[in-house]
């Protein structure tokens, strides 16, 4: 199998050397029928677990019925989907999409519109802030506001109208907003420059500053939304309501790409018909699959376990010891292991042990184990990580 994806699929991921044949609740099994605990969850799509039989159940009673309309017609899933997120966030309205990176498309496209429409700023003007190391995306228009290096390099020219600061710096988001400044987007953790969190604080000064001067925040919540902070959305450990959600990710459970822009009247108000779409956007199978994703989070208290678990994990994963380990990070369910050396081989000794995740940045070794994951399992993962670094 491996041989076989290398031969024939384009090398864009440096994936582990492990095959996975099917998968349930925490755990995946290879082709030969090896278990593995994964603390990945699919970079924080499946917090609800793998395969979990509601969605699943969801999924199957909703493709026997109808699987997609397009925009052309009116579905009887968009409507609930759409009222039912809207209300979880504390927003007017929603407009779906598949992806992350064009969840986070229709976000810029939003605030650019939204400038150009109600802040009066003069036509093409428009200017986004976004942070240094974010990570929104792989498509022409985000790597071009990247300042990774392997995300850029040879996808140029980029687009104009975005300006990087530094992560945390309040003082430098004042100090560069213009009055052509139609929104701040920002990653309330940024997990994959290796589950950087800002000082306590920051996420409200920053929501002030943009209040005040006029500005969208846009919180990119893909990865850390829907529980995996400990908190629904990772903005409100500040008690923040951003102007506009990004989601996806998790909110479909695993099973099925869905994303979705969640806003005002105000600035989703700017979109008319012909302006912004997308085929799969909205489809009833999609729709019907995130509510039900929506349920199990709710019904099953994945967001309070992962406050719980997530603080017991963080104070016995701070008492591992060894000489480079730089620093031990985290909130809720979402950890970084930052390393003064590679940590890949620490991954691929991981998984040698049974236990699945994956190196950021080079030098971080991310955990961020599906939300359903029991306390028990939790400790094996603390004893295969003692042993890695032992050896």
């Amino acid at each position: 199998m491996l041989a076989l994806e290398d031969e024939w699929g384009a090398h864009n991921y440096h994936p582990l050397p492990v095959v996975v044949a099917r998968a349930e609740g925490p755990w995946v099994f290879d082709i030969d029928g090896a278990r593995y605990l994964d603390c990945l969850s699919a970079y924080s799509a499946v917090n609800q677990g793998h395969c979990h039989p509601r969605i699943l159940q969801a999924l199957r009673e909703q493709a026997e019925r109808v699987t997609l309309t397009s925009r052309a017609y009116r579905n009887d899933q968009l409507p609930l989907f759409c009222r039912e997120l809207a209300e979880l966030c504390g927003m007017q309205m929603v407009l779906p999409m598949n992806t992350g990176a064009e969840a986070v498309e229709t976000a810029i496209k939003a605030a650019r519109k939204w400038a150009y429409d109600c802040k009066g700023v003069e036509s093409g003007r428009a200017e986004i802030l976004v942070c240094e190391n974010n990570f929104h995306g792989r498509t022409t228009t985000i790597v071009g506001f990247s300042s990774d290096a392997d995300s850029r390099q040879g996808f140029g020219p980029f687009t104009p109208g975005f300006r990087a600061i530094p992560f945390g710096d309040v003082g430098a988001l004042a100090a560069a907003i213009t009055p052509n400044t139609c929104a701040f987007l920002v990653e309330p953790v940024q997990c994959e420059a290796g589950v950087l969190i800002p000082r306590a604080g920051y996420l409200a000064e920053a929501a002030r500053i943009c209040r005040e001067r006029g500005v969208l925040l846009i919180a990119d919540e893909i990865q850390t939304g829907l529980g995996r902070t400990g908190a629904l959305f990772a903005c409100q450990h500040e008690g923040v309501q951003p102007d506009v959600y990004v989601l996806g990710k998790a909110l479909s459970g695993g099973f099925y790409p869905v994303s979705a822009v969640v806003s005002s009247r105000d600035v989703l108000g700017v979109f008319s018909p012909g302006t912004h779409g997308s085929t799969f956007g909205g489809n009833p199978l999609g729709c019907a699959v995130a509510r039900e994703a929506l349920r199990v989070l709710a019904d099953e208290n994945l967001v309070e376990r992962a406050a719980v678990l997530g603080r017991w994990f963080l104070d016995q994963l701070r008492t591992l010891s060894h000489p480079d380990i730089v620093e031990i990070r985290g909130m809720g369910l979402i950890a970084g292991i930052e390393l003064r050396v590679p940590a890949r081989p620490f991954c691929e000794r991981l998984q040698m042990l049974g236990m699945l995740c994956k190196e950021t940045h080079d030098r971080v070794i991310r955990i961020a184990p599906p939300l359903v994951i029991e306390r028990e399992e939790l400790t094996w993962a603390l004893d295969r990580l003692r042993e890695a670094f032992a050896r």
